[in-house]
């Protein structure tokens, strides 16, 4: 899976997601311009020391990013949408974009791929989710419409062991 942030501004959001991307074997896409740098302390500590081990690449703008990517599947997340992100199928390679903090993805964008926009569902009152938040959601159901390829198993007690797992295991 691939995340895509367009002109990311809050380094905390984006060092939360590159740790869900760490996590999830994704793959980060940074839009310029970011509201921060990429050595801010800021970014650094929300993703942890997991910083290092995020795949990652950074693009002038939209028109760098389609040239690099230029055939990728690409679902717009936007509380405009007519679909939500669980009425489409996502591909194990497919690119999920996010708009900046402050007001989205443009609209301009929006409007030419109607198609592939996608929303998550909310009440009324409320304008938009936090970013590290709507990308976790997104993220994950297509991981899991994926049968989360690749991923451990099960989860492992530090210290005790699960009651059944010999009967499990066997």
């Amino acid at each position: 899976m691939n995340i895509v942030l367009h002109e990311p501004e809050i380094p905390a959001n984006t060092g939360n997601i590159g740790r869900t991307c760490v996590a999830t074997g994704t793959k980060l896409h940074l839009i310029e311009p970011l509201g921060f740098k990429i050595g801010e302390k800021e970014l650094k500590r929300a993703g942890l020391d997991y910083w290092e081990h995020l795949n990652y690449e950074c693009y002038s703008d939209y028109e760098d990013f389609l040239s690099k990517n230029p055939h990728a599947k690409i679902y717009m997340a936007t509380t405009k949408a007519h679909k939500t992100y669980a009425d489409v199928s996502f591909g194990t390679d497919d690119f999920i974009m996010f708009g900046k903090e402050s007001a989205g993805i443009p609209e301009e964008l929006l409007v030419e791929n109607e198609e592939n926009c996608i929303r998550i569902p909310m009440l009324g009152e409320i304008r938009s989710l936090n970013l590290s938040n709507a990308v976790s959601i997104v993220l994950y159901e297509a991981l899991r419409q994926n049968h989360f390829v690749d991923f451990q198993k099960e989860g492992e007690l530090h210290r005790l062991q699960w009651k059944g797992a010999n009967e499990i295991l066997s």
